[in-house]
């Protein structure tokens, strides 16, 4: 039986990434994303190796376009065994600065997507013994400065789904936590400024990123074998265990990182 793979964010970055390697693997895969004219491009580099593709133009922020991809998915291609919860949106601005609807706005796409999703493709995950996925940041294990609403809706989605794995410890439903660090991927780009406006460009060395296509073959072999968590790059591995054992010290280390990005707000 072929399995199927649904992706939310599937139009660009991680989430085209993944979907195309998830197709090149023999998965049947359901695409979601608002924007239709990318999702198709991406659904048709899946096509091309001649499974099933079923897509979605909806945004992960409504509970009714969650509930009709997953629902209409599962009707297109006959069932879901992987849901992976990638679409979202960052944030760059210190809090003083910033509008409190910026923050809604993260947390409406970073963790409501990933609950509303999560809750409709449940019932068919837990009969399939199936798999959760949720594509975090290692700001959902370190608070970072100028990310405050980032932080906070990588904090729920990872609270949200470790209570669901453990909720499901008999159940044999997986849940796996992703954070694959600084990637060459449109979210930068995308990513608010105080105002809720996307800032346009990229405060990061493009030069030093992981790329889309190494993060998802990553994210897909986590899932393969039924990881718990896969946490991507050395830094974050280090910001991870530092946070952990020496947080003084890793408040330390992240502002400093911070404040030498370009046009960062502590200089």
């Amino acid at each position: 039986m072929v399995k199927s793979i649904f992706i939310t964010g599937a139009s660009s970055g991680i989430g085209k990434a993944m979907a195309i390697e998830a197709a090149l693997r023999g998965y049947n895969v359901a695409l979601m994303a608002r924007n239709i004219e990318a999702l198709n491009e991406t659904a048709a580099i899946c096509k091309d190796f001649h499974v099933q593709v079923f897509v979605f133009q909806g945004d992960v922020t409504s509970k009714l376009d969650c509930e009709s991809f997953i629902h209409q998915g599962i009707s297109a291609l006959g069932s879901i065994h992987v849901l992976i919860n990638n679409a979202g949106i960052s944030m760059r601005g210190l809090f003083k600065d910033t509008d409190v609807s910026v923050l809604e706005k993260l947390m409406n796409t970073n963790f409501w997507g990933t609950v509303y999703c999560t809750q409709a493709a449940l019932p068919e995950l837990l009969k399939n013994k199936g798999s959760v996925v949720g594509i975090s940041s290692i700001a959902g294990f370190k608070g970072l400065p100028a990310r405050t609403g980032y932080s906070a809706s990588k904090f729920a989605m990872q609270g949200f789904l470790e209570s669901l794995r453990c909720e499901n410890l008999k159940t044999g439903l997986h849940v796996l936590i992703a954070c694959p660090g600084y990637t060459d991927s449109n979210i930068r780009k995308t990513a608010l400024n105080e105002s809720g406006n996307a800032q346009g460009e990229s405060p990061l060395n493009e030069g030093k990123l992981m790329t889309s296509e190494e993060v998802a073959l990553e994210v897909i072999n986590a899932i393969e074998k039924k990881r718990m968590y896969l946490i991507l790059t050395l830094q974050g591995k280090m910001a991870v265990l530092i946070n952990k054992f020496w947080p003084k010290l890793a408040d330390k280390l992240t502002f400093n990182v911070i404040a030498k990005e370009p046009n960062s707000p502590f200089k």
